[in-house]
């Protein structure tokens, strides 16, 4: 059975992360597509770090700026730092769309939206998954959204991982991929579990993946990476 092949911030190594532009590239390659968000001002963001240095022409805290001036930086190309609304609207019903939560204030406004798409949109609730480092937000979500599937995301390995996956009513654990072993594979399997894996920009390390059982990948590259 084929992988999912998310595109990792859209097509991070082809056009500037995490931008419309870079959704749309995405999205010719791969009906999946990885994003991560802010909140600020009650309004959802599309960025991954909590500063604008590496990804604009702009300086400071994401948290700390407002939505006025945050949207006024370049990141990249003249492209703005879109919302949510913006990326779904521009990738369609059709796209699976993992939303990262980043920082506090994450999960109720993203429950908002994903609702409001649902209802009025046509989208659906499968045509999401929501994922988080952040595990006290990700339980929020949950239980403002409770048909939405998630995914844990993990860097490391901690003791009975997929149990704990488990109990927190996960559709997948979202893991490092220097931290996959076909035994924690087949014990995520055994519980109903999918395995998502990032971030793999190679193909001999997809197709090793693939042979531990994973279910999906994170890539820099979906024009690159077959699952």
């Amino acid at each position: 059975m084929p992988m999912t092949i998310f595109g990792h911030r859209g097509a991070r190594g082809l056009v500037h992360e995490n931008t419309l532009p870079s959704f749309i590239e995405g999205r010719k390659y791969t009906h999946a597509v990885e994003l991560d968000v802010y909140c600020v001002e009650d309004r959802l963001l599309v960025i991954h770090d909590n500063t604008v240095d590496r990804t604009t022409n702009g300086k400071g805290w994401v948290m700390e700026m407002s939505f006025e001036a945050l949207r006024k930086l370049d990141a990249g190309n003249g492209a703005q730092i879109p919302t949510l609304q913006e990326v779904l609207d521009a990738v369609g019903n059709e796209t699976l769309v993992n939303v990262e939560l980043k920082g506090e204030g994450t999960a109720e406004a993203v429950a908002k939206v994903i609702n409001a798409y649902i209802r009025h949109n046509g989208w659906d609730y499968e045509d999401f998954l929501v994922s988080s480092f952040n595990h006290i937000e990700l339980t929020k979500f949950k239980k403002l959204c409770p048909n939405v599937n998630i995914g844990v995301l993990f860097c490391g390995v901690p003791v009975n991982l997929a149990q704990y996956a488990k109990d927190m009513g996960a559709y997948s654990l979202n893991l490092d991929r220097d931290f996959v072993t076909k035994e924690l594979v087949d014990s995520a399997h055994e519980l109903g579990l999918k395995v998502f894996v990032y971030t793999v920009n190679d193909q001999d390390e997809a197709n090793r993946l693939k042979a531990k059982g994973v279910n999906g990948i994170f890539t820099d590259y979906p024009d690159r990476i077959k699952g």
